[in-house]
């Protein structure tokens, strides 16, 4: 759940980078393309939704190399912490349990330490919050810039969660580690301090530590006579005439010390880690830039003028150097929209291998077949050219930019797309200024891909606009 909240943002932050490279108009025919799709699908468009939308337009292959790069990252460092933790925990107990037959193992020596366990726990997830970094320099050197991006905002949330994934193996490690040493040797433990500290006073410290346990478990829980027992001094260690086996029965009380005081707040902080990070990553997204600005296209209509300026003032340029082809002889049809509803003249159907249709209320996913069927039926033919049937008073549309863009990267190389503007009747030949803005539309797709042509029934376009096509 926390690397897909992660993996999320960084793939929707990746996208935006990489749409700054993008036409406004282009990003705008796009999402609202989408947008329209969700309102027919009765859902409602959100991010998760537009990155798979992204991913399945993009193909298969198309990850988002710089989110896995920043994955990959962080989970060599939590492996690191973990491989770390795991190791030092071991040794750690072993060190706190050495006993080499002469002075006991002295329990507030443990008891210190556990404390500092728990204090260093708590002070990892407090710079979290706060957002305080003062590993950043280290980070740095191994691969991470911690820059204001949106991987340098969320370092303070998931080095935390490296700190206590790393820290809850090495509390687990050590528990096991002290019950093998217990099964394996006679652990004889005591406690002691420098200070002029009774047994009395001991004894009300261990029992509000042992408070949590002591209900589940009494014999974790030491009684005054076994904590005046145990006190040993350096200078009388082994001769106060204290029954040895007494010495033993400290340790279901350390077992559950590092148990209830070292290993479950690593824990219980480690799934609060968790939470954070998601929380962040919700946070970041819910305020990119990028996230305001789809939302806005979303919810815009996009409209094409044919106005290539930017200032108000301007006319449409209505200016190209293109002019009509000859119709080719291709036996693939592809009704744009509606085009040639409701029923197809002989001159376009006859001797056609493929009649298809998208645009208009088909959805993306329907237009997406479509596009895998005329790269199938491409294939098989000689002639790689596709008939693009389309409304001539309707004007070019972006969801048909959108279409002829990725038909260009999935249909073969060298596909030539002849786009034939209908008049509403079909056996009329369609105004001038109306083909125009046709001619105009191939151009900026691309006159190497998309041209334009009339069916051979006209003798001509009308008088008024030959001057204007030819």
């Amino acid at each position: 759940m926390t690397d897909h909240a992660l993996r999320l943002l960084l793939d929707f932050d990746a996208c935006a980078q990489r749409d700054k490279g993008q036409a406004a108009a282009f990003l705008h025919r796009r999402d609202r393309k989408f947008a329209l799709t969700c309102e027919q699908q009765g859902i409602t468009p959100g991010p998760e939704r537009w990155m798979a939308q992204m991913n399945h337009l993009s193909g298969p292959g198309a990850g988002t190399s710089s989110a896995e790069k920043t994955l990959r990252f962080w989970h060599r460092i939590n492996s690191g912490f973990v491989a770390a933790g795991t190791v030092f925990g071991v040794l750690t107990m072993l060190g706190l349990l050495f006993y080499d037959g002469g002075q006991r193992i002295n329990v507030t020596v443990i008891v210190a330490f556990v404390g500092f366990q728990l204090l260093l726990a708590l002070l990892t997830t407090v710079q979290s919050l706060v957002g305080w970094q003062p590993w950043r320099g280290l980070l740095r050197r191994v691969g991470s810039n911690g820059g204001p991006d949106i991987s340098g905002r969320l370092q303070p949330v998931l080095m935390a969660r490296a700190a206590q994934v790393g820290g809850l193996c090495f509390a687990i490690t050590g528990l096991i580690t002290l019950l093998v040493m217990v099964v394996l040797q006679d652990l004889a433990f005591g406690w002691s301090t420098t200070l002029d500290t009774d047994a009395s006073s001991y004894h009300r410290l261990v029992t509000a530590i042992a408070s949590p346990w002591a209900w589940l478990w009494p014999a974790a829980a030491p009684d005054f006579v076994l904590v005046e027992a145990t006190r040993f001094f350096r200078a009388s260690a082994g001769q106060n005439g204290m029954n040895p086996a007494r010495w033993g029965q400290w340790w279901p009380f350390v077992a559950m010390l590092w148990t209830t005081w070292a290993l479950l707040p690593r824990l219980v902080l480690s799934l609060l880690a968790g939470v954070l990070i998601r929380r962040k990553a919700a946070h970041l997204l819910a305020g990119h830039p990028a996230l305001r600005a789809l939302m806005y296209r979303m919810e815009t209509p996009a409209l094409d003028t044919g106005n290539e300026h930017n200032d108000a003032a301007d006319l449409p340029d209505t200016k190209t150097s293109l002019s009509l082809q000859p119709l080719p002889n291709a036996r693939i049809v592809l009704r744009w929209a509606g085009a040639g509803d409701p029923e197809l003249p002989d001159i376009i159907s006859t001797g056609k291998n493929l009649i298809t249709k998208a645009g208009g209320g088909m959805t993306l996913t329907d237009d997406r077949q479509t596009l895998n069927e005329i790269a199938t039926q491409l294939a098989q033919e000689s002639c790689l050219c596709v008939l693009l049937f389309t409304r001539s008073w309707e004007p070019p549309t972006g969801e048909l930019d959108d279409f002829l863009t990725s038909a260009r990267e999935l249909w073969p190389k060298g596909t030539h797309v002849a786009l034939v503007p209908l008049a509403n009747r079909v056996e009329q030949a369609p105004d001038a200024h109306l083909v125009q803005q046709w001619l105009r539309f191939a151009a900026r797709v691309g006159p190497e891909f998309v041209t334009v042509s009339l069916l051979p029934d006209y003798d001509a376009v009308s008088d008024t606009g030959r001057g204007v096509v030819e």
